[in-house]
């Protein structure tokens, strides 16, 4: 009984905020990933400024404890909300130098090892060479597999034309000169840009998730990393909170039934079983 009376005065409270009145007046919940909410916004507010808050990520399991939700589910579903608004629509692409490359996300197994391999997530890693001021913003994605098909359209979906391309020998970007790109080829070694986002998005993983990732849902986090990654440099978490919100408000609506559902068409029947655990050593070239 005391929880349905905290509950109904939380929610009385919320809508009686000015807070509230502001919100509804001017922008209101519908078209947005807070569309059909039940929960009072100030819950909400709650939920982002955790997410934002933890340094490395946050999990359902530390939503809920954090919130007093009753249900681990409901916190997977704010979270797998969240996590797209962390995609501003029309966000700026790459542009300058930019280094790409591919990883596999799943721990070691029997068989081909490299490119081709089964069983695994492909992630296709973009990095901006800033040169002497080091690293500057990233873009990562999920990738069918590595040919220029899937390559291709990669790139172009992330990086600005006219732009400097820096891959390996693989053929899968011989197309991207055509394309409008210019491509520079290095060893694979000379990787080092990429290599890093490599690791550092494997540790980060295994450390926040414990490596358990659904290929249907790796790209929503991916964009967790993303969203992070790129604001690693603002010393202000409530600059980091105020982004999140205010594209909270630009995304659109999330149902069930597509946070349940495959993020990719590619992602069908076995596709979608969890990944094995990701190797400890998070050797970027598995």
């Amino acid at each position: 009984m005391s929880s349905l009376r905290r509950k109904m005065r939380l929610a009385n409270e919320s809508r009686a905020s000015p807070l509230h009145s502001m919100w509804s007046a001017n922008f209101g919940y519908r078209g947005t990933v807070l569309h059909s909410t039940r929960k009072p916004l100030r819950l909400w507010f709650r939920a982002m400024w955790h997410i934002t808050d933890q340094k490395y990520g946050a999990n359902a399991l530390g939503l809920q404890r954090a919130l007093n939700l009753g249900s681990y589910h409901t916190a997977w579903q704010w979270l797998q909300k969240l996590r797209r608004a962390m995609v501003r629509p029309g966000r700026e692409k790459l542009s300058g130098l930019v280094e790409v490359d591919e990883t596999y996300v799943g721990g070691k197994k029997p068989g081909k090892r490299g490119r081709g391999a089964e069983g695994k997530a492909l992630v296709g890693i973009a990095v901006e060479d800033k040169g002497e001021d080091g690293i500057g913003r990233i873009r990562l994605w999920h990738l069918e597999d590595a040919s220029s098909a899937s390559l291709t359209p990669f790139v172009k979906g992330i990086v600005q034309q006219g732009s400097t391309i820096r891959t390996d020998d693989w053929l899968g970007y011989n197309a991207l000169t055509e394309n409008g790109f210019r491509h520079v080829v290095i060893q694979s070694k000379d990787m080092k840009l990429a290599h890093l986002i490599a690791a550092l998005m494997k540790r980060w993983l295994l450390g926040t998730y414990q490596g358990a990732v659904r290929p249907s849902h790796l790209s929503y986090y991916l964009d967790e990393f993303t969203f992070r990654f790129n604001r690693r440099t603002s010393k202000s978490r409530s600059k980091f909170f105020y982004r999140l919100v205010q594209q909270a408000m630009m995304v659109d609506p999330a149902p069930l039934r597509t946070l349940k559902g495959p993020a990719l068409p590619f992602l069908e029947g076995a596709a979608n079983l969890n990944l094995d655990p990701i190797d400890e050593d998070r050797n970027h070239n598995i």
